[in-house]
């Protein structure tokens, strides 16, 4: 009776420890912030822009699309997230043409290359953190900041082929005197197969790592620790459908923390200036136990004068929180 009773405390246990849903590498690793997005069109398309080239572009998806951007471009989201959390964004895209002079005369003449540039910010943080001390009593507020700049270049070597590359530095302001930077690279690929199809590849967050020196709190009890980003490789494909205005688009992301991850999203624009977007992040393809966050969006632009301004609204789901996540943007196109 005794053995009996031990095997099936045996057997309930493994059933208990194997019905425990598996935790991604990625969600712990640094610079969450990063990889939530880049502003509502991004977002509510499923984070899967690495090989969109038009519309309102940012090297954020990837380095090589700022070269495809029409016109100058401003751009400015803010985050509605629980938890006393914030995440901003803000970039400026432009590009500029090059001519022969020989082909000076010529009207309506073709650049003989073109050239992208993409600035942004990426701010993250959380404020309203009660400091207290080893009693449990309130002794203040605290709050922390986590940042990325980012400028990319990029180049259109033909009509099919464009390249480029971003550098971002971090910085990330966590408690007192404890900081750390660091200094991470992007780099892009984008083919054009034909006018409706273009692939995409990308990798990112090269170098990227957090170095934490915790001596100026601790004194001789700190201590020297590194935490380093995901490396990322993305493959990407996007696919307008020109007679009904669609665009649709498909990325697969891995990394070297075992991440296989698949995004999906769309883009549909039934009369001009008004667009209808959706899609799907973190569909793991080795974890199914992670939740997929379904997102949806909308967008609306009116041309005053010579100016073009648009509004940009994007929801979320965020597992494991109190509230999903909320987006709005604007963008300025000159």
């Amino acid at each position: 009776m005794k053995q009996l009773f031990i095997f099936f405390i045996f057997i309930v246990s493994v059933g208990i420890l194997s019905a425990q849903p598996k935790v991604s590498k990625i969600n712990s690793a640094a610079g969450a912030f990063s990889r939530i997005g880049f502003g509502p069109r991004g977002i509510a398309m499923g984070n899967s822009l690495s090989a969109v080239k038009e519309g309102d572009l940012v090297s954020y998806y990837n380095p090589a699309v700022s070269v495809f951007q029409n016109g100058n471009v401003f751009q400015s989201g803010y985050s509605f997230l629980s938890l006393d959390r914030k995440l901003n964004f803000v970039s400026f895209t432009r590009r500029f043409d090059f001519y022969s002079k020989r082909d000076s005369a010529i009207e309506n003449r073709k650049p003989r290359t073109s050239a992208g540039v993409c600035v942004g910010l990426i701010n993250s943080g959380v404020n309203n953190i009660d400091e207290r001390d080893n009693q449990g009593f309130k002794k203040g507020t605290l709050s922390t900041s986590e940042n990325q700049f980012y400028v990319g270049l990029s180049i259109k070597f033909s009509e099919k082929v464009a390249a480029g590359f971003s550098t971002k530095f971090y910085y990330y302001k966590l408690y007192q005197d404890i900081t750390s930077t660091s200094l991470g690279f992007d780099f892009g690929i984008l083919y054009s197969y034909t006018k409706n199809i273009t692939f995409s590849l990308v990798l990112s967050d090269l170098n990227s790592k957090y170095k934490w020196d915790s001596s100026p709190l601790y004194d001789i009890d700190g201590a020297l620790t590194e935490n380093k980003f995901p490396t990322g490789k993305k493959v990407g494909l996007s696919y307008k459908i020109d007679e009904y205005d669609v665009l649709t688009t498909a990325e697969l992301y891995f990394d070297n923390f075992g991440t296989k991850m698949l995004k999906i999203g769309g883009e549909y624009s039934p009369i001009t200036d008004l667009f209808f977007r959706a899609g799907f992040d973190n569909y793991q393809l080795n974890n199914g136990d992670e939740p997929i966050r379904p997102s949806f969006g909308i967008g609306y632009s009116s041309a005053i004068s010579s100016v073009v301004v648009g509004f940009d609204y994007a929801f979320m789901y965020e597992p494991y929180s109190s509230q999903d996540r909320h987006i709005v943007g604007v963008h300025v196109n000159f």
